[in-house]
């Protein structure tokens, strides 16, 4: 019985090439793949579908795709290494940029019944991104922070576990690198965290480093929750600038915002969050401007609050 026919299959994926990177597939255009039907289930939305594996070339590890062809369009990802396929960063960073609202589900219950729905929305290979509302300021960020280039180093075999413990007696003839693990932020990744960018270390380094870069470095004052705009347009209102704000910030929740204060004399104003993470994430969004009113307006931290000295007693 065919599987479309098989109503225990009419949900799963036949493809016959995958959807990768530049870097994913390798430097020899002489690639061989094997291809193999409902290999296994997809990292994201738990349909069977058809996987994909091949060697990048001399020297690289062997790599398999690992979501399904619908879940890479969904996000306009890899299917091996789930970056973004026109900029070469983490959905984290774009859909930050971009001010993208995730909109795949992250539960067992409804995810498969959304792939399924969004494979019917789709014209071919395109993607749905390109639809979405961007600004000027989120794709200068982009621009600035793209990979272009292939990275092949990223196609390396994994550490060898057995020399890590001292225990390998394979010498040059072993597969995987001899080298000592890291214990560091980017050794703990996941498929989840990756593909919905969500907690995703690669991207909170990348974000942190380019807000540093553009005059934007956390205070080291942790109570500093506020962030001052400038050059405000003489039409804004505390209203656009808080619909504004709220807009370019669609992973914080808008009960996180404690208020904006609007001084329409000077065209500035100041956005207090209620924790500091969300500030850090707004300075990250933020970090090549912010388009208020169609106006780009600056960024900068709020200040410290100035300490009372005590009153001396007599």
């Amino acid at each position: 019985m065919p599987p479309k026919a098989d109503i225990n299959k009419a949900g799963w994926e036949q493809s016959e090439f995958p959807i990768l990177c530049e870097t994913c597939l390798g430097a020899n255009p002489f690639i061989r793949m094997s291809k193999q039907e409902y290999g296994r289930s997809c990292g994201t939305c738990a349909r069977p579908f058809t996987v994909f594996r091949w060697n990048p070339g001399a020297g690289s590890r062997f790599k398999t795709t690992v979501i399904c062809q619908t879940c890479a369009k969904v996000k306009n990802v890899c299917q091996t290494c789930l970056l973004d396929l026109e900029y070469g960063l983490p959905t984290q960073v774009r859909d930050t940029a971009l001010a993208l609202e995730a909109g795949a589900p992250t539960s067992d219950i409804n995810r498969e019944y959304y792939a399924q729905n969004m494979e019917s929305k789709f014209e071919g290979d395109k993607s749905l991104l390109g639809s979405s509302r961007t600004t000027s300021v989120g794709k200068e960020m982009l621009k600035q922070l793209a990979r272009t280039d292939p990275y092949y180093k990223r196609n390396r075999p994994k550490i060898c576990s057995f020399y890590a413990k001292g225990e390998c007696t394979r010498g040059t003839e072993c597969p995987y690198r001899h080298e000592m693990p890291v214990d560091n932020a980017l050794s703990n990744q996941n498929i989840q965290d990756r593909y919905h960018g969500k907690n995703d270390p690669v991207a909170n380094k990348i974000m942190s480093a380019h807000a540093e870069a553009q005059g934007l470095k956390p205070p080291d004052d942790e109570t500093v929750t506020s962030l001052f705009l400038s050059s405000l347009s003489s039409e804004s209102t505390e209203l656009s600038v808080r619909t504004t704000v709220l807009r370019s910030l669609p992973s914080i929740d808008a009960n996180q915002l404690r208020s904006v204060v609007h001084v329409a004399k000077s065209r500035c104003a100041f956005v207090n969050f209620k924790d500091r993470s969300s500030a850090e994430t707004a300075a990250q969004a933020w970090a090549n401007g912010l388009e208020v009113d169609n106006e780009r307006v600056a960024v900068k931290w709020g200040r410290s609050k100035a300490k009372t000295a005590p009153s001396a007693t007599s």
